[in-house]
This record gives structure tokens, sequence and C-alpha cells, in this order.
């Protein structure tokens, strides 16, 4: 099935995954509390999340998190689908994510009345 997009989805190998670039990626709120949502619930869409923010906002979080290497997104159908790359995170940076979710708490809440794939 051909791509949603005419240029691909760019997703860093586990060996070019920063520390800095994945840390700055969980310092927004956005982007902290679309992590913990899909720690919550794997396999979300884009579209599904409830958001307070436009699509093209939403959009660039996404981007942002998969550009780290935080996140994995694939097409299915007109749907793209979000997972945490946590295994490739944890063999790179072991416990990591654990750690960042538990810091977490508190911080954000994961967003409800999410649609899952």
């Amino acid at each position: 099935m051909a791509s949603r997009t005419s240029s691909p989805l760019v997703h860093p190998d586990v060996e070019d995954f920063d520390l800095f670039k994945i840390m700055s990626a969980l310092t927004d709120e956005t982007r902290l509390t679309i992590v913990v949502t899909l720690a919550a619930s794997p396999g979300l869409a884009c579209s599904g999340f409830n958001r307070n923010v436009t699509a093209s906002v939403l959009t660039r979080h996404f981007r942002v998190l998969r550009e780290a290497g935080v996140i994995r997104q694939h097409d299915v159908g007109t749907r793209r689908i979000n997972t945490l790359r946590k295994d490739e995170l944890d063999q790179r940076f072991p416990g990591i994510l654990d750690l960042v979710l538990k810091e977490s708490v508190g911080r954000v809440e994961p967003y409800t009345n999410c649609d899952s794939a």
C-alpha cells in the first residue's frame, strides 16, 4: 500500500539515537503527554488523540518524537499508527523510558477517549 505522504517516514536506527535529542523531544508537555498516552494505550492513530492543539501542530509533535527515535509510525490505510520504541530505547539507553514515565506522574495525564487502531 502506498504511503499517505509523498516523503517516507524517517526513523533513526538504534545506534543513531542521540540522548540529548531524545530528552529535548520529551521536554515539551504535549510530546510528553503523547508518550504517556502511548505507554498506556499502544498503537493509537494520530487522529485518535484527544487534543487541544491543531492537527498541524500535533503532526509536528509526532515528527519530533519520531525523528528522535521515541516513537515509530506506520500507515494502515488512511491512518497513521503510533507506538513507542521502548525495546529499542532500552537497548541503547537502559531504563530511560521507564524513568521518563515515572517522572511524568503528576506532571501530565494521558489523553482520554482515544481511538485505538
